[in-house]
């Protein structure tokens, strides 16, 4: 729990055409990350580093079920995002790239640029002050989901491992 991630804030509503513009679905992932945002923060594709975290409003994803709007970000490297809540269908978007989404009711408490810990195990985000925020439970097999890096590299490696005989 002790690696510290940067916060980056955004509003309410943050549709996935926001996330993955449309007018660049027919480029490669890495193409579609460097427009990521680039309506309400220009500034986010450029300047978001690995592991850092998006700290949003509720209703976070909603809109078409582009599996690209999470996929940007996994490709940005974004460690997590937290919200009240998500567009059902990213939710489950997110999880299958390997996302990893924190339901939070105070998630729009956390301030842009604040380091801040996760305790999943503990259903807490830790604030430097010592402060914990608490998140939903989030069901095993989709952290191990996450773990995996997605569904895809979570099947592929069930695939090499031999089944354990009861």
């Amino acid at each position: 729990m002790s690696t510290l991630h940067k916060v980056w804030t955004l509003g309410a509503d943050i549709d996935t055409d926001q996330l993955a513009p449309g007018a660049y679905m027919k480029l490669g992932i890495a193409d579609i990350a460097q427009h990521c945002l680039e309506g309400v923060r220009p500034e986010f594709a450029s300047q978001a580093h690995a592991g850092d975290v998006i700290a949003a409003g509720p209703n976070f994803g909603i809109g078409s079920s582009r599996e690209q709007a999470a996929g940007a970000l996994v490709q940005l490297g974004i460690k997590a995002v937290i919200a009240p809540s998500y567009g059902g269908l990213y939710f489950r978007n997110a999880f299958n790239l390997g996302l990893l989404l924190l339901t939070c009711p105070r998630a729009q408490e956390l301030q842009e640029g604040e380091s801040i810990a996760l305790d999943v195990p503990q259903r807490a985000i830790v604030r430097s002050t010592g402060e914990r925020l608490a998140i939903d439970p989030i069901p095993d097999f989709l952290l191990q989901m996450v773990a995996a890096g997605g569904l895809l590299p979570q099947l592929k490696h069930r695939l090499k491992t031999p089944l354990e005989r009861a």
